[in-house]
């Protein structure tokens, strides 16, 4: 059923459809060992026409930046950004000397690119680049990612988005939300699934999973087999959809292979892991080599 849901075995072959499975998705990364400014790569669930169009999606802010999942870049709809920032921001209550100088910077002279905020301020770009990677955690920054240039614009994000509001108070209800969406994709998820995809703490998700199953917007318990997690209540009882054989390659940022990250550091801990294989539903394998930015050697 996952594989369904996924578009993995029917992949989208529209615009509409691509927007749809997007909503379903979401934040979605860029692939891992790609070129820099790379738009959302859903890995196998999408024809070739539809990937060559997610570039004007992001022209068209229908799909933008930010950093979610475990602090990294990823986009979600435009219309859903409220719900995923709160979901996912981490608060920054008291800036460092470098974050308050850039911030200032980019809130009184923005837009500004990494260069321009490098010569106005007098910081290095060592100094500059994780300033704004953690205010852009915390949704103080506004990066605005439309094509593949290198030095793009920071914009601050309560003039650019003034319609979102990020509150602290507002973190569980969002984040139900979201891991409603997730499970409605993923169909079973494990604590250690949802963890593992989400970066939150286990005792915020162990509180938020309790409050859902006493209102009955989750259901606990088994799918197959003696593997404990959660499902929605529409998908029980689940029933088996026939399966012709399969084997998906994905990448390391890939939706389904971040919610089983655990689990694939036990099993290739070891290796040094291009892309992760998806055989008839199942981890089963790893493509294996060497890659950097850079003279390259591919050992098996």
């Amino acid at each position: 059923e996952r594989l369904h849901r996924h578009r993995l075995i029917d992949p989208v072959g529209s615009q509409d459809a691509y927007v749809e499975l997007f909503a379903l998705l979401q934040p979605a990364s860029t692939a891992t060992q790609a070129r820099p400014g790379a738009p959302p790569d859903l890995s196998s669930r999408t024809t070739s026409i539809v990937r060559n169009g997610v570039d004007r999606l992001r022209a068209d802010r229908v799909i933008v930046k930010g950093r979610f999942l475990h602090r990294s870049v990823g986009y979600v709809l435009a219309k859903d950004f409220s719900l995923y920032a709160n979901a996912f921001c981490r608060p920054l209550p008291h800036l460092s000397d470098t974050q308050r100088i850039v911030l200032d910077a980019v809130t009184h002279q923005g837009p500004m690119t990494p260069r321009q905020i490098k010569e106005e301020t007098g910081l290095l770009n060592k100094r500059v680049m994780p300033a704004l990677h953690r205010l852009q955690e915390a949704f103080a920054v506004y990066e605005d990612q439309v094509d593949d240039e290198w030095d793009r614009a920071w914009y601050d994000f309560s003039s650019e988005w003034p319609e979102i509001q990020i509150d602290e108070s507002r973190w569980e209800s969002c984040a139900a939300e979201v891991l409603c969406r997730f499970l409605r994709g993923h169909v079973f998820a494990t604590m250690e699934n949802l963890r593992d995809w989400s970066g939150w703490p286990a005792k915020r998700l162990t509180t938020l999973l309790g409050e859902l199953e006493t209102v009955g917007t989750v259901v606990p318990g088994p799918i197959r087999g003696p593997v404990e997690g959660w499902t929605l209540p529409e998908d029980v009882p689940l029933e088996p959809r026939e399966l012709s054989p399969t084997v998906f390659m994905l990448h390391k940022a890939d939706n389904l292979v971040r919610s089983h990250r655990s689990e694939l550091k036990r099993r290739f801990g070891d290796h040094e892991v291009l892309r992760y294989l998806l055989i008839d539903g199942e981890f089963l394998g790893a493509v294996v080599g060497h890659w950097r930015i850079g003279p390259y050697d591919i050992e098996d």
